[in-house]
Formats: structure tokens, sequence, C-alpha cells
């Protein structure tokens, strides 16, 4: 028993560098949980069927965790999707239609038609699932669809509150973490959609949602103008609402698609 508790302990200190690494795991649960609200009844057995107790909420970090097992290290790069500067949407949206390397859309793309094969494994939907409820999150952090040459603003160094820090970080988790909020709360405070709207935002296909995410980003970097920018609550005031409209967007995107997947 000493030595169970031991391995969890260790796998929890394991894991709490990695959890900056996307939204972070408050903003991926918050995209879980409202994703959850807007389930048809049959998406909701069958996730229930491939997760079992596990919700959608607290699947949603396990891209995060395993990121302490070596033998997961390929699936690396399907959190992210790089771009050049100032693409116009017809450029971005061509070059998503020829996308053939491994990435966040190339794999949401891979892993809907693994979930939707009857041939797949229990085993294999348990994770793809689990990876397409991360990714979908993923995709809605503007510094997910960003640069290469930064690595999506990891190398963009900031002062958070007089802190060092980096814009990805920034908008993984400090702008989401300093709202004091736990992720039910956060998604009770947020989730407000029309049936209208949900409409609108499901109807829109993968490359729209990353084009989104692009544009935001492409302002976000136009922001830090000076080295080790300080930011602090003006920073937090001006951008808060973007962050939010992110998470509610991911969460309605990600139930819509797995109604599709289900339906």
């Amino acid at each position: 028993m000493k030595r169970i508790k031991q391995v969890i302990l260790f796998s929890v200190f394991i894991y709490l560098p990695y959890a900056s690494m996307a939204w972070g795991m408050l903003g991926h649960r918050i995209v879980g949980e409202i994703a959850d609200s807007y389930l048809t009844p049959k998406a909701r057995l069958a996730v229930k069927q491939i997760l079992g107790n596990e919700s959608i909420a607290m699947a949603s970090n396990w891209a995060d965790f395993i990121k302490s097992e070596p033998s997961y290290n390929y699936l690396s790069s399907w959190h992210y999707i790089n771009f050049k500067d100032g693409l116009s949407e017809a450029d971005f949206k061509s070059y998503l239609a020829a996308d053939s390397i491994t990435d966040a859309y190339t794999k949401i793309n891979f892993i809907v038609a693994q979930l939707k094969n009857k041939q797949t494994k229990q085993e294999q939907k348990i994770m793809y699932l689990r990876l397409l409820i991360h990714i979908v999150g993923d995709v809605h952090q503007p510094m997910h669809v960003s640069r290469e040459e930064d690595q999506g603003g990891n190398k963009i160094y900031v002062q958070w509150f007089n802190q060092k820090s980096n814009l990805h970080s920034v908008w993984d988790g400090a702008l989401i973490d300093d709202q004091k909020l736990s992720y039910t709360e956060y998604s009770k405070a947020i989730n407000f959609t029309t049936p209208a709207q949900r409409m609108e935002w499901q109807k829109q296909p993968i490359a729209n949602w990353l084009y989104d995410s692009y544009t935001i980003a492409q302002k976000l970097y136009k922001e830090i103008t000076q080295p080790e920018q300080k930011l602090s609550y003006r920073y937090s005031y001006d951008h808060i609402q973007i962050a939010n409209d992110q998470l509610l967007k991911g969460g309605v995107h990600l139930a819509g698609l797995l109604n599709e997947i289900f339906g």
C-alpha cells in the first residue's frame, strides 16, 4: 500500500509541469464540462460506454498526463498546428486542404474516423476519445494555432504580475486561474448560448475553428512590443472575455463533434 501511494504521489508531481502545456488542467475541464451539457442522449450513452464513470471533464487532461510516459512521446505534435504570420483566410484554408503532416488538424480528422469505425477496439476508443476531447480544447487556445519559431509563444517572454512567464503560459492558464473558480463554477459562469448560436457554431468546419484561433493569436503577438513586457490587471481585463469565448466555443464545438460521431 505504501508503494502504491508513493507511485501515485510521484505521478502527481510528474504531471504538474505538463499541466501548463495546453489550456491547462482547469481550461480543459471547463471545455469538457460545457461539452457535456450539450450532448444528445445517444452521444451521452456512447461516451459512457467508452469512458465508463470517467467524465468528459476529467478525461480532458489525460493527453497531458501521459506526457510523463516516454512511450507516448509520438503524440506531442498532435496538440498544435503551426502557421506563418499574415495568412489570408483563403491561404490558411488552402494550406489545411493540403495538410498531410502530423498536427492537431490532421489528427482530429484521423481520430474522428477511428471513432466512427465499428472495427476500432474498445481500448483504442478510450485513448482516441480522450485525445479528441483534449485536442479540440487545444485548438481553441490561440497559441496552439500560431508560430513554429517561438514555439507558440513559449519564447515570447513576459512578466505576469511581476513574475517571469511567457505568452503561451499566460494563455494556457494564468488568465483562467486568475479568476479563482473551480471548473464547474467557471463553466456555469460562462455557459450561456442560444439554440441558434449553438447551431451556427456547430455547423462550422474544423478549419473555421482554427482560423478563429489563428486570427486571435496574430493580434496577441502584435500586442507584445517589448522584451519581458509587463502584463497584469489591464491585460486580464482586456483579454478574459476572449479566453471565455474560446472556452465556450470549444465546449460547443466538442459537443457538436461528439454528437455527429455518435449520432
